[in-house]
Parts: C-alpha cells; structure tokens; sequence
C-alpha cells in the first residue's frame, strides 16, 4: 500500500535531475526534497489512477496526467523496475477504488432501456478489444522472452560454422516478434477508433442528463418553497389540531433519517426516535419512572436500567425541569478578574466577494489572498481555543462514576463547539507559521490551554490543555477548504483527544464538514453535517452522533443533532438529543423490545428511556452582539491584550489588530506585508534545503517550538503533541526561541 525511496527527478535545463524523497500512497505519488519534509511540505503529487505510466530507457520513468509531466530516475534498472511494479499496481488499485466509490453529484444512469442497449453494446465491444489487447501481450512477452535468449546464444558464439544458424533462428524469432507486435499495435488503433466514435455519443447523453437534472432540482426548489409557504400559512391558521407528536431521529450507527409526524393517541410528553440508516431501526418512548417501578420486574430486554439511578439527588445529571444549567453551574465558574465585555463596532464597508472568489472556484481556501473585509479579528488558534467555551462539561464528567455516563458528557461537549459557528460568517485569519496563542485561565477556571501554528501549507496547528480538575485535551488539526461556487466547504481533518486523568478513560473523535452557503447570492448562512464517532480506547464504549444537514423538505428542527451511547458489547444506555446551536439532552434507557417492522423491511427495536435531562444549553449571546461579528462573551476577550505573552502570540499580531479597531484599510496593508514577509521566510528556508542537499546533508525544515511530531499510539497517526517548555519560559520571561514573525 506504501513505498517509499529516493528517485532522481527532472526539474529543469540548469539544475538538471535533482535528488528528491518520493512516497507512493493511497493512489498519490508524491514527492519531497527530504524526508523531514514529509510532516509540513509537499512538493508535488500525482494522482495515478488518470496518469500514464512509460519507461524511456533502463532507468528513467515517465509520469504523465493531463499537463503535468514528472521525468524520473532511478539508480539503477533493478530499482527503475521495483518503482514501475508498484507504480502499476497503485495505479490498478487506484482505478478499482474510484469505480466502487459512488458518485457525490448523483449522476443517474440512462432512464431508457434504449439508451441502456446502446451503451452496451460499445461496451461489449471495448471489452472484447480489450481481451485482444491482453493475449497479445501475453504473446510478446512470451515471444520476447525467447528473443532474449537466443540473442543471448548469439552472444556466446565462438565458432562461425555456427553463426549462420543462430543468426537464421533470431531473424526469425524477430520477424514472430514484430508480426505479433504489429497485431497488438492494430488492436489498439481498433480500440482507440471505436472509444472515439462513440465518444461524442456518450457527451451529449451526459450533456443531455444533466440538463435533466438541472431543470428537475429547479423544479423542487419551487415546490419546496411553495411548500414552506403553505405550512407557514397553515400553522397560522386557527382551530388546527396541536396534540401532534413530534418525531425525529436517531441511531446506532450514526446514521439518521427524518420522518413525517402524524397524530397520535399517546400523551403529549411522549417523544419517539425514528430509524437509522445503516442499522436496526427503533423507536424511543419516554416512560413515566413511577410506572416503571411498579412494572419494572416485568421488564425484560436487551437494555434495562434502574429509574431510581436517574433521579439520585447526588447524582451529576440535572434535570431539565429545574433552572437551566447555565445558572447552575456558571456562578461559581464567574471570572475573578474582570474581561472587556465590547469591542469596537464593525465597520459597514461594502465588497463584492464574488468578484473575488469567482477566479478562486476549486482553489484551497488557505492560498486564496483575501482582504481583511471577509474576516474576523480573530485568528484560526483563538477560534480553535474558543471549543474550550463550554469546559464545565469536562469538569462534570470528571465526576461522573460510569463511563457511558461520562461519554454523555465528552458527547454534549464535542457539539457544543459549534454554538458559536451559527451567525460566523466570517472567515478567521490564517495564522503564521510559529504563530502561538495562549489562554491561562488556570487560577479562575481551572484550565491553560496553548496553540501553535505547526505547518504553513497545508496549514496545520496543533492545540495542547491541561485541566487541574482532572482532564487533558490535545488535537493537531489540519483545515482543508474548498470553494464550490455556490458553497464553501471547511473539512477540518485530524483526530482530537481527551484524557481523564483518575479513570484514565481516552476519549477519541473527529469534527465534521462545515458549510458556508448562499456564496454568491443571498445571505450567508452555515450548516454543519456529518457524523461524529467518539470511541473510548479504554472501556470501547462508542457514542454515535449525526448531524442532520438542511432540507427543504424535513419537518424536524433545523441543526438537528442525535445519537446513542452504548457499551462495548454494544448494548445501547442513553440516547443524546438537541441541536447543535441551542441544547443537548440525555434520555436513559430503561428497557428495549422489538417492535413491528418498518416500511423499509426493518425491524424495529422499541427503546422504553425516562424524562430528557439537558446537559448542555448555549449561554446567550452579549448584547450588541450583532455589531461585534456575533462574538460570545469568550469571543470578546480572546483577543484582549495580556502581558507577559510570548511575542508570537496572536494578541500581537498588527494586522488583527487594526481591523479590530477598525482601521481596515490599514490593516490590509499590514497584512500583505506579514504575507511577504513570510514569503521571505519560506524561500529562505527552500535555499537553505537545497544548498544541504547540494552537500548530500538532510534538511529537516521548520521545527515547531513547543511541540513535537509522534506517532499516535491510538490512532497511528503521525501528531504533534506538546513537549513542555512554555510555561516555564513564561514564568521566566524567556523568549530568546520564539521568530520574528511579526
């Protein structure tokens, strides 16, 4: 699946072939000037299920994919041959591997069954061809072998009476050759022509599909539309029945389907979790605990629990009927020093985004220069310090006793990250590389928490927190963006944990794709859909969450978020419920049964839960919060000066500065020169690289300042994590490490 090695690439007519680091993987030929460059900087990839694989002479490979074209040597043939095999089967399995995958547009196929006979039989007929092509292969290679031999006789030859019949015997095994070589060459002009002609067939069938399909969406965004405003009109009116009762979804494994609500005869408080996708469908019942302890022993199933354990007094679930857990936990948590409330209003500038971002469709949203408009005077570190704003989680769940209590916890935690997301449209700055940011909240919080800028490009930063009141949290979060037209996609990739210190439970999951849409006409807005799953590596409990993406057509609460925790048997204890820009809640489980079957086939399993508890509620927004880029309380302090800082701290960055004060137009100029300066940077660094390979030196690069690349021992991944060394040289007020960066 991997190889890796040093091969000799062309890069022009001065520096000729220079030494480079390839690695071959998942399908991607990539390559680096050394191999400490593998963690931070990418040179060049190719992707080979579409390449052209040719050999020039003994050592040399050709790489070629639409314009891009890689001249490669190898030290020798033995070596050309080694990388030319596993270059062929990558490029075999890479071909495999994009025709099982399905395709995101939803291409259909042709809805004719004449469109259908028509393509097969070009098909039936390319196939056959192709059969043809490969008997004669096997046929020059047959025949080639044995040319090789006799060329070899030849070779030996000593006496001349000999050399006559030798030579008559190569003479015609080369004439074999070159017939069975001119019959492999006719078959694939036959296979070229016949692609060709039906080429232009096939465009116009997909040309005329898509045109289809265009015309068809349009339709049902005006149906859908017409739809909205009808209900809207209905629920207005009077005299409608209201004892409707709500249905929405959740799952074991992850996967949730939205269902239409109908009118039912149970009570009002009852709430039914509809199917999942990829598993049994079930359905979820609250129950009423003083029942259940009248019929409990009754109970039989794969899950059951005790209602009294859900109403202990000392218990750390709260109860969604008492006051909000906001007030409850957030009085003894208040800040002992007092934080800036405001900052200065924004701006009202105006800029067209789209005559910007029109020439930028397809590109990487890190290497798109953009003015400071489209910003927040915030950077990408303090916006990933910001998923620490709700931490009392973590605290509570140090408390908790049961580790599928505790992952209720760590679950409602890794969607409370996205609150703040709802109303941010605006884009982050992108950090420096060696950029740091510092949020020492250990005296009033109980937590110090401390970002780096790891690598440029692709941009990656690397999170380190530690928590007196028992936990430790750590990520190396890489953003990966892609400007669609019409939407923008944000994929952050990278795995984030969290480590209880007394149980030593090891908590594991991943964000999900975040959504900017209405890019070029409306108003902007975000989603965020996917699944996470958190795994607990020491006890295997899973908890599976799904967010639900916008539809026209559902029924359910927009920003949908549901899930199910279950043990590592699988046995499901709690489902998660809420949305992820207002609440979480937490149903017990108190009993299972299997219930009737679906329409789908399915059979469902009917899941018996006491009353929701909310663990988690979004602390509303400051006042004025509108004119402040829809900051948090958090938000507003995150950039709020602090001494004693290291002097790469984001706090000091001149460019973030002055477009919080609002002089923009200053701070775009600033910002270009921390680019340039940058820049700089960056080809002084590839100098040095290529006068240590001139010296046949390895150059390993940038080396982050507070963190170190390893190898994760959960997920095998190669991370950094923190080495220590910064709040020592805080208390010391040692800098003497940190760049000049700004």
């Amino acid at each position: 699946d991997t190889y890796k090695g040093w091969l000799f690439k062309w890069t022009n007519y001065l520096k000729g072939y220079q030494r480079r680091w390839f690695v071959l993987s998942n399908g991607l030929l990539s390559y680096y000037r050394t191999q400490a460059e593998m963690a931070h900087t990418c040179r060049g990839t190719i992707n080979l299920s579409t390449a052209h694989i040719d050999t020039e002479d003994s050592c040399n490979i050709v790489l070629s994919n639409g314009g891009r074209t890689y001249h490669l040597k190898a030290n020798s043939e033995v070596e050309r041959q080694r990388w030319v095999t596993a270059l062929e089967l990558a490029k075999a399995k890479a071909i495999r591997m994009r025709n099982n995958q399905s395709d995101d547009s939803g291409d259909e196929e042709p809805a004719s069954q004449s469109d259908k006979s028509e393509l097969h039989g070009p098909l039936k007929t390319l196939s056959s061809k192709l059969e043809d092509l490969s008997t004669c292969n096997e046929l020059i290679a047959k025949h080639g072998a044995a040319l090789q031999r006799s060329l070899s006789e030849l070779e030996n030859l000593r006496l001349p009476a000999d050399s006559g019949e030798k030579i008559k015997a190569v003479n015609e095994r080369a004439t074999l050759f070159r017939i069975t070589s001119n019959a492999m060459i006719n078959a694939c002009r036959d296979f070229l022509d016949l692609a060709e002609s039906h080429s232009r067939k096939w465009q116009r069938l997909l040309q005329h599909e898509r045109e289809q399909r265009i015309r068809l969406e349009e339709t049902i965004e005006q149906l859908a539309k017409q739809h909205n405003s009808l209900e809207r009109a209905c629920r207005g009116a009077p005299g409608l029945a209201s004892g409707t009762a709500s249905i929405s979804s959740t799952a074991k494994a992850g996967s949730v389907q939205s269902a239409k609500g109908e009118a039912s005869d149970e009570d009002e408080e009852t709430e039914y979790f509809d199917a999942m996708e990829d598993a049994p469908a079930f359905i979820t019942v609250t129950a009423d605990p003083k029942h259940h302890r009248r019929s409990g022993s009754n109970l039989s199933g794969a899950s059951e629990g005790h209602p009294e354990d859900w109403n202990l007094e000392d218990s750390v679930f709260e109860s969604s009927n008492q006051s909000s857990y906001n007030e409850s936990t957030g009085k003894d948590l208040l800040p002992r020093k007092r934080r800036r409330s405001r900052i200065p209003d924004k701006p009202n500038y105006s800029l067209n985004l789209w005559s910007i971002m029109k020439n930028c469709i397809g590109k990487e949203l890190s290497k798109i220069p953009m003015p400071v408009n489209f910003n927040e005077p915030l950077s990408m570190l303090q916006r990933l310090t910001e998923d620490l704003e709700y931490h009392e989680l973590l605290d509570k769940a140090v408390k908790c006793e049961s580790s599928t209590e505790q992952m209720c916890f760590v679950a409602a935690f890794s969607v409370s990250s996205y609150s703040t997301t709802v109303h941010r449209t605006a884009k982050p700055f992108n950090p420096l590389l060696g950029e740091t940011y510092e949020l020492d909240r250990l005296e009033e919080l109980g937590f110090r928490s401390l970002c780096e800028q790891v690598s440029h490009h692709p941009p990656a930063a690397a999170h380190h927190v530690y928590s007196r009141r028992g936990w430790t949290l750590w990520q190396d979060i890489t953003i990966s963006s892609k400007f669609r037209g019409k939407y923008l996609s944000i994929m952050p990739l990278g795995a984030i944990h969290l480590e209880f210190h007394s149980s030593g439970n090891h908590y594991v999951w991943r964000k999900v794709t975040s959504t900017v849409h209405n890019i070029i006409v409306g108003k902007l807005w975000i989603d965020q859909s996917g699944e996470i799953e958190i795994v607990n590596h020491k006890s295997k409990d899973k908890c599976q969450l799904k967010f639900t993406p916008y539809s026209y057509f559902s029924r359910d609460v927009p920003r949908k978020v549901t899930g199910v925790v279950s043990d590592a048997d699988g046995k499901a204890h709690y489902v998660m419920s809420g949305t992820w820009d207002e609440k979480m809640e937490c149903s017990k489980i108190i009993h299972s049964s299997h219930g009737s079957t679906s329409t789908e086939g399915k059979q469902k399993t009917v899941y018996q839960t006491l009353s929701p508890k909310v663990l988690w509620r979004k602390y509303p927004l400051p006042e004025n919060a509108e004119n402040m880029y829809f900051f948090s309380e958090l938000a507003l302090t995150l950039n709020e000066p602090e001494e004693r800082v290291a002097p790469t701290d984001s706090r000091l960055r001149p460019d973030q500065r002055l477009m919080e004060s609002g002089r923009w137009d200053e701070a775009n100029v600033e910002k270009q020169r921390l680019e340039e300066k940058q820049r700089a940077v960056r080809r002084r660094r590839e100098a040095e690289a290529v006068e240590a390979l001139e010296e046949g030196e390895d150059y390993e690069g940038y080396i982050p300042l507070w963190f170190e690349r390893k190898v994760d021992a959960v997920t095998g991944e190669l991370i950094c994590v923190y080495k220590g060394g910064y709040w020592e040289a805080k208390e010391k007020q040692d800098w003497s490490v940190c760049p000049d960066i700004f």
